[in-house]
């Protein structure tokens, strides 16, 4: 089992903890806007399943079938992960429309934070740890689930709070006006992985400072060379790839212009960590005017 395999069981491991905790922390107090708390627990634990098996393919080496390596499984964890979210969403709103309806009085209002408080700790100790070695690592689906963790602490931060309210003030409503701002917290959160993990499977270019760091890099080392030109790239859980034509001079020998391709490969690997590089050799001819990288 890789580290990512073993830190991704890790967290199935503290999800079914603080779906346990939240869950008492509900049937102590019949608070609807815990319930919310613990609904979303357990979109945790089956996204952590999620988790654990994308990244154990996604560690799995290039083959016949997969060429380019199977780190896209990632990218349909997290997409995965942004639909169960959307579903625990939608299911918190029809509990705070039925508790709007018909408001019920808290019991035991003290205890149950206080145990709900706990559980949203923990799981802030161990969004932390995901989000450090996820990126680290560069693994979409380990952030993704920081993420989803992150957003399941802010939301218990905000239950808290507005639960503490409700015993404070007597006014049963705000319980499930409150679940209903989960919801619609956690429908954000949802949109904006499901949107992230779809460029990836889409083949979504790196980002522009990544890009201009690949253009600096060819510009610097590409010495001999003309220009780059047709630059593309695009990420695959923790792979960037990078192609792009190299037009070198029209009496160049193929070993000056395999020098200048292997001098390329190791700057840009230095430069983009975990890159693969596929560069093509044109003649001058077919330097291009414009969208190209000029060498200096």
């Amino acid at each position: 089992m890789t580290p990512a395999s073993r830190l991704a069981a890790g967290t199935i491991v503290v999800g079914v903890a603080v779906l346990g905790l939240k869950y008492l922390a509900y049937v102590l107090t019949g608070s609807v806007a815990l319930y919310s708390d613990a609904l979303e627990s357990i979109i945790n634990v089956a996204t952590a399943v999620a988790t654990l098996a994308a990244v154990s393919v996604s560690a799995m080496p290039a083959d016949a079938n997969h060429p380019y390596g199977h780190q896209k499984a990632e990218y349909l964890s997290a997409v995965l992960e942004a639909a169960l979210i959307l579903v625990a969403a939608m299911l918190i709103l029809r509990e705070a429309w039925h508790g709007f309806l018909a408001p019920k009085p808290l019991e035991a209002p003290a205890l149950g934070l206080a145990i709900n408080a706990g559980a949203g700790v923990l799981n802030g100790i161990w969004s932390f740890v995901l989000f450090r070695f996820g990126r680290r690592w560069r693994s979409p689906a380990l952030v993704a689930d920081a993420h989803h963790l992150w957003t399941d602490v802010v939301s218990s931060i905000g239950v808290v709070i507005g639960v503490a309210l409700v015993a404070w003030t007597g006014w049963a409503v705000l319980d499930a006006v409150i679940a209903a701002l989960v919801a619609v917290n956690i429908l954000w959160s949802g949109w904006r992985l499901m949107r992230e993990s779809v460029g990836g499977l889409m083949d979504e270019a790196v980002a522009p400072d990544v890009q201009a760091t690949i253009a600096s890099v060819i510009a610097t080392h590409a010495t001999g060379a003309i220009q780059a030109n047709a630059v593309r790239t695009r990420r695959s859980g923790n792979i960037t790839f990078i192609e792009f034509n190299l037009v070198t001079p029209g009496d160049m020998t193929v070993a000056d212009a395999h020098d200048i391709c292997d001098r390329l490969e190791d700057a840009l690997s230095h430069a983009v960590v975990d890159s693969s590089v596929t560069i093509h050799i044109e003649p001058e001819q077919h330097a291009v005017s414009h969208g190209a990288v000029n060498v200096a």
